[in-house]
């Protein structure tokens, strides 16, 4: 599948190095969030990138809750169970717990309609900033912190009426944020579509840590700086 490059397995274990997260990020997501450079001391691997090699992995079910409980660092060995039960966690040899996973209902597993689904859902998820999160931001008179942003990926789930899909694709359908002092609790609802018939819907959670007051002209140097780094991005991509 086309996940098998941005992950290293051996018999026991499977890792992200800092470049494959990285890579996953801009190449897929169109994600450039500082914490996912490679040479960041920030580095954590996507969320979306666990999200997506479950799906790659244990299929797609009618019903499933993704709730991510720990950051993970590069190289990190992770332990995916070989046939886990309709509630099961990823680990690593210390038994820290980083991604809780339930499902409902029987998976499919046709990884052509999974690989499109992901690709429409991280492409989504990835475009939270600026798209989705300045507007919200602006309207409660919040920001992150410019100089330490950080937006955490706190659950994400879905909802399908049915699993013979040929066109998946993921859109926004709604956007709330709650501010509690320098937190903001996001949640994002998107629907799930196959061609033009919705089938299903879901929602995506972050938090915000470290809120101040809204700044027009620093999150104008924010969204610079982001686009330059896509812009960037994509030149050395063609180069």
């Amino acid at each position: 599948m086309f996940l098998d490059s941005f992950y290293s397995q051996n018999s026991t274990d499977l890792t992200i190095s800092a470049e494959q997260g990285s890579r996953f990020a801009k190449s897929v997501s169109n994600d450039f969030n500082p914490i996912h450079d490679a040479d960041s001391k920030r580095f954590c691997v996507p969320g979306d990138l666990l999200f997506a090699i479950a799906l790659q992995r244990y299929g797609l079910s009618q019903e499933m809750s993704f709730t991510f409980s720990g950051m993970v660092s590069a190289d990190t060995a992770l332990l995916f169970p070989n046939a886990p039960e309709s509630h099961f966690e990823i680990l690593d040899a210390r038994d820290k717990c980083y991604l809780k996973v339930s499902r409902i209902g029987e998976p499919e597993f046709n990884q052509q309609m999974i690989e499109q689904l992901v690709r429409s859902y991280v492409l989504f998820s990835g475009q939270n900033f600026p798209y989705i999160l300045v507007p919200l931001m602006a309207e409660q008179n919040v920001m992150i912190n410019p100089a330490r942003p950080l937006a955490i990926y706190e659950s994400m789930s879905l909802n399908l009426s049915r699993l013979d899909l040929v066109k998946p694709a993921v859109a926004l359908a709604g956007r709330k944020m709650i501010v509690n002092g320098k937190r903001g609790d996001v949640e994002l609802q998107f629907r799930l579509m196959d061609g033009a018939d919705e089938v299903g819907y879901g929602v995506k959670k972050i938090i915000l840590s470290g809120l101040r007051e809204y700044q027009q002209t620093a999150i104008d140097e924010m969204i610079a700086d982001y686009t330059s780094w896509q812009a960037g991005f994509s030149e050395a991509a063609v180069d």
